[in-house]
């Protein structure tokens, strides 16, 4: 069983620092236009080194959160940036085009892993699973990470592509491939120590969870893939409204 303790130190001691200041400013217990604690008192409030304080700091200044005047302190510039640009898609083949260009960065490949858990509804098991650890990025920032088991016969069918590039448009390339179900699941979860490191957030900061599971005509349940969105980054943008329903109360209103 992991230590939490443990874990924790393995998140870099700045990224736990710019976590707790991010809160702040968020919460606004430090508003817009307010000076923040001093570096010494920073020091000595999460008793770590200067150069760690910095380091949160700087993190801070690139999100645009903070800045520093020369004699006078740090201040709060604003709340974090708008990054609540990746929208869930609806529909397969939206899913595809959202991932087609991202850059990802493989971190971990076993081409002899263990099978995933399989829910209700969810297919049968392949034979055999290759798992693919990958962290995703845009503008150079890291935005997801992406757990993936792959049945191992589609892998070792073009390995060097799904090594590179978002393993999903490569499947539904392979003519021979037929897709029956695309079963995602949407909910929120908690950085852990290496999903953390990976996307620079502090440990257990909220996250977007989706899971994917594409099962074919053989129901069995090929690409088994969680993904762990960056907060910042996520949004699910739905009309709730009923377009047919608009339709009627505009009839209802000219009767």
């Amino acid at each position: 069983m992991r230590n939490p303790d443990r874990d924790r130190n393995r998140v870099p001691l700045y990224l736990q620092v710019a976590s707790v200041m991010r809160q702040r400013i968020e919460s606004g217990h430090w508003g817009e236009g307010d000076k923040i604690s001093t570096i010494e008192e920073l020091e000595a409030e999460f008793k770590v080194a200067r150069i760690t304080v910095r380091q949160a700091l700087d993190l801070l200044r690139d999100d645009g959160l903070v800045e520093s005047i020369r004699g006078k302190g740090t201040f709060v510039s604003g709340r974090p940036k708008e990054k609540h640009w990746f929208n869930l898609a609806n529909d397969l083949e939206s899913v595809i085009e959202s991932v087609r260009d991202n850059v990802i960065k493989v971190v971990h490949i076993d081409e002899h892993a263990a099978a995933p858990p399989l829910r209700d509804g969810e297919g049968v098991l392949a034979p055999d699973y290759v798992q693919l650890r990958s962290v995703q990025f845009s503008r150079g920032e890291p935005f997801a990470v992406a757990n993936l088991r792959l049945a191992r016969d589609i892998y070792q069918r073009d390995r060097r592509t799904f090594n590179r590039k978002p393993a999903l448009p490569r499947i539904m390339e392979m003519a021979d491939i037929d897709v029956a179900h695309a079963l995602q699941t949407v909910t929120i979860g908690v950085a852990d120590w290496e999903t953390a490191e990976l996307l620079r957030v502090g440990l257990g900061e909220p996250t977007a969870d989706c899971r994917l599971v594409l099962v074919d005509g053989a129901n069995v349940a090929i690409y088994v893939a969680e993904f762990h969105y960056q907060r910042n980054c996520f949004a699910l943008r739905r009309d709730l409204v009923p377009k047919p329903r608009k339709v009627v109360r505009k009839l209802a209103k000219a009767g």
